[in-house]
């Protein structure tokens, strides 16, 4: 199969790339992207340019407007060719980051009465202790908010400081995110299986994974996407996003779904980072252990910038039950991050998996 494939290309590269991939007069060949490998092996996701200008047009009618945005995130992945698509299909010529000092000059650069931008949680995060890009996200129309969840205290945070977030759910295999604060866009289907394994499907869909004819087949059944993920209905219909399937860790006879711990840790005072994995153990079966970067200040044992696990695991028990608590603690200065700015669980599980 002919496709377009730009990792390795810069950024300014990519969206000359991209530009061209839009305007050829005839369907041109489909454009390929890498997912993240944050769990493991990357996969080559082969779009079809009607998928991405479908995501485009949907996108822009759910937001309301559409406009300039500016190009935070890696080009080479699905997230960073919407920003591009996003904005060259509005007439705007994206502004990069790569091209300025800092988030805050690169957003003074732009033009346009409206102003997007894609970020992901962990660069959120740091943003907002930043006070020059706080004041440059508060001037965004929207900065829509995916590739991991979204902690209520973070959209809290972001609001106070004037941010507007949408938080987006979707993947590489649906050209992008395809659910807003966890309503479908137009035309996009979500259904969930017994097991809670969430299904999309719609115009966004990809063509199939480039070289891997049997994982295809194995993903993409009758019209649906079958994802790694877990979800859940609420009250309003909204879909809640619960973590990858494989998320849901086996430690003593009890499941405990690791991001429902790793965002409680989120929310002690002292954590500014964190994440949960978990990983083999003789005695339990597996164990789970959290990695956490301190803000720094004082926990609530007293003592400034250093926690315990004992403190941790009374924190988890305050709000879970006390078997959800972690059995092991990695404290970092940061969370290793992949490209685009997700954590690297494969760097983490190798800080603490046994090797033989």
């Amino acid at each position: 199969m002919d496709t377009v494939h730009t990792v390795g290309a810069g950024a300014s590269s990519t969206c000359t790339s991209v530009q061209q991939w839009l305007a050829a007069a005839d369907e041109p060949a489909p454009w390929v992207v890498e997912t993240s490998g944050s769990t493991g092996r990357p996969k080559r996701v082969v779009l079809p340019r009607r998928a991405v200008l479908a995501s485009v047009e949907v996108s822009a009618r759910r937001l309301g407007a559409s406009g300039q945005w500016l190009l935070a995130l890696p080009a080479a992945y699905v997230a960073g060719l919407q920003v591009l698509a996003r904005s060259l299909v509005a007439g705007h010529r994206p502004v990069l980051v790569e091209e300025h000092e800092s988030f805050a000059a690169a957003a003074a650069a732009m033009t346009a009465e409206h102003r997007f931008t894609s970020l992901v949680p962990t660069q959120l995060r740091r943003m907002l202790d930043d006070p020059a890009a706080v004041e440059a996200l508060a001037g965004f129309h929207t900065v829509l908010l995916g590739g991991g969840p979204v902690d209520p205290a973070l959209r809290d945070r972001a609001s106070a400081a004037g941010v507007h977030v949408v938080a987006t759910y979707g993947a590489a295999e649906t050209a992008g995110g395809c659910v807003y604060d966890g309503v479908p866009l137009d035309g996009v289907g979500l259904a969930l299986d017994r097991d809670g394994r969430i299904r999309l499907a719609g115009p966004t869909l990809f063509a199939g994974y480039d070289g891997d004819p049997a994982l295809t087949a194995e993903v993409l059944v009758d019209g649906w996407f079958l994802t790694s993920d877990a979800g859940r209905l609420d009250e309003d219909g909204r879909l809640q996003v619960l973590g990858r399937l494989d998320d849901v860790v086996v430690t003593g006879g009890v499941n405990v779904p690791a991001p429902a711990v790793a965002a409680r840790l989120r929310e002690h005072p002292a954590v500014r980072e964190a994440e949960v994995l978990g990983v083999p153990d003789e005695e339990w079966g597996n164990r789970l252990v959290g990695f956490v970067a301190s803000t720094g200040s004082t926990g609530l044992t007293g003592s400034t910038g250093e926690l315990s696990l004992d403190e941790l695991r009374d924190w988890v028990a305050q709000a879970h039950p006390r078997a959800w608590a972690p059995r092991q603690l990695v404290a970092l200065e940061e969370l290793p991050l992949l490209a685009n700015g997700k954590p690297d669980r494969v760097a983490l599980r190798a800080m603490v998996e046994d090797r033989p």
